[in-house]
């Protein structure tokens, strides 16, 4: 048995994550923040895998709540094997014009609760254990308006290459994944507009993103730890 931890596992991509993690033979532990229905139906559908999986609710901006899923996790399956730190806050304004409430948001559930997953893994997982924290493109595009949520996104990537070096003697990898637009229901855009830009030709799909994640927790992604992973069709 393998255990996959999951935030915000409930919707878009990481939903897809646990339902890919599940038909490569995890168990996974569901976060959701505040959609139950959503997280049961994912429980759902890891067990249809032949698989066990929880719904837990937690705030992943309030370090009690992410410390909380950790133990939870624990507790209901006695490991930790993979944890994929998905869940994020978003929002989009030039610097001149964000709030600092906006701002602050972005920071605790973007850059703090990388730091405080990262810490906790490092504190729970066993040897041999893979994480990936879900970035953003936006670090590396650069799109006006999204500078305060790239930065909290860029400051978890410099998080991710240390924890790399800090727990490769353990055999524990640490990587960042950097979705380009992804059909949820959190995409802002037209995706007619973004699949013209892509030379692939198309819009990314959550399946996209869970596939490149199921390799890095793979023992196919065993050599692969300290990077920031581009999955964005080429757009960038």
């Amino acid at each position: 048995m393998a255990v996959a931890l999951i935030t915000g596992s409930a919707r878009g991509i990481g939903r897809a994550i646990a339902r890919k993690l599940a038909v490569d033979g995890f168990d996974v532990v569901v976060n959701h923040r505040s959609n139950a229905e959503a997280a049961r139906e994912v429980v759902l559908e890891v067990e249809s895998a032949g698989r066990k999986a929880i719904a837990v609710q937690a705030d992943i901006g309030a370090p009690e709540g992410l410390r909380d899923l950790f133990r939870a996790t624990e507790e209901h399956f006695g490991r930790l094997d993979v944890f994929v730190g998905n869940a994020a806050a978003t929002a989009l304004a030039p610097i001149a014009e964000m709030s600092d409430a906006d701002f602050d948001l972005l920071w605790r559930t973007n850059a703090r609760a990388t730091f405080i997953g990262l810490r906790e893994s490092a504190r729970r997982m066993r040897d041999g254990g893979r994480i990936v924290i879900i970035s953003s493109g936006s670090v590396v595009a650069l799109n006006p308006g999204s500078g305060p949520y790239s930065a909290t996104k860029a400051a978890g990537d410099a998080l991710v290459r240390m924890a790399a070096r800090e727990l490769g003697p353990r055999g524990i990898t640490v990587n960042s994944v950097l979705p380009g637009p992804t059909r949820t229901d959190m995409l802002t855009v037209d995706p007619g507009l973004i699949a013209a830009q892509t030379p692939l030709g198309r819009i990314g799909e959550p399946g996209d993103i869970a596939d490149v994640v199921s390799f890095l927790v793979s023992p196919a992604g065993s050599w692969v730890t300290g990077q920031t992973l581009g999955v964005g069709g080429g757009l960038f």
